[in-house]
């Protein structure tokens, strides 16, 4: 009986170190689940202009050639085939005309030996996608221009024995573009002078214009309401 209490003891202490390290296997799951996974992400332009644009389908003896052309501002970044002929020449020669393009940053490349036809039609396309983004960028650029350079002013609203009498006038740039009555005496005679008026002052650009005949009223209100708007311009 003396000799199993001894046995017994060295038993549990054996187990000791299987108890004590058995946590460990969780704490190394925690540590790799953890670690983010990474994530391929496509590369972007530093200022946002990048625009793809295709070009017409160009029908040839060969086929149909198309190109996708990939803009960042006016350079081309990129030239992708979205038709082309089946064939060998076509397939060999497609490298070398997106290396050309790419290099000479226009439809300006030379013919690939070989592969006349499909040359052409990819110039054909190439140039239509160019043209389209030049005609893109200059609608884009040329509205806010125009706003940035275009005001519009109304003039004082002057009283008249007729009636009252205002105009609105729109500037572009340093120039009277339009003139607009925003009020005007209801008279057969006020109708027919407000045109004449208009087209003198788009003319003369002031108010230095002449009274309309048989609407003299009239017409002192409209250089004077034309007086305040050119003055509130500046």
């Amino acid at each position: 009986m003396k000799r199993a209490i001894p046995v017994l003891v060295l038993s549990v202490a054996g187990l000791i170190p299987v108890w004590r390290y058995a946590p460990s296997d969780g704490s190394t799951t925690t540590t790799e689940a953890s670690a983010p996974a990474a994530t391929p992400s496509a590369p972007s332009s530093g200022n946002g202009s990048s625009q793809v644009v295709k070009g017409t389908t160009v029908d040839t003896e060969k086929g149909p050639v198309q190109v996708e052309v990939t803009f960042d501002g006016d350079k081309i970044t990129a030239v992708k085939l979205l038709q082309q002929p089946n064939h060998p020449q076509t397939e060999a020669a497609v490298p070398k005309l997106v290396a050309s393009t790419l290099q000479a940053q226009s439809a300006d490349v030379d013919t690939v030996s070989g592969a006349t036809i499909t040359s052409d039609g990819y110039r054909e396309s190439l140039q239509a996608a160019i043209d389209t983004h030049a005609e893109s960028a200059s609608a884009s650029s040329s509205p806010s221009a125009s706003a940035a350079a275009s005001q519009v002013v109304a003039g004082s609203a002057v009283n008249t024995e007729k009636g009252t009498v205002q105009v609105e006038v729109t500037f572009d740039g340093d120039s009277i573009g339009s003139v607009r009555m925003l009020q005007q005496p209801n008279h057969p005679q006020t109708e027919a002078a407000v045109p004449k008026l208009v087209a003198s002052t788009l003319k003369a650009q002031s108010a230095d214009i002449d009274a309309v005949s048989g609407a003299t009223i009239t017409s002192e209100g409209y250089v004077e309401s034309l007086q305040a708007a050119l003055d509130a311009r500046g």
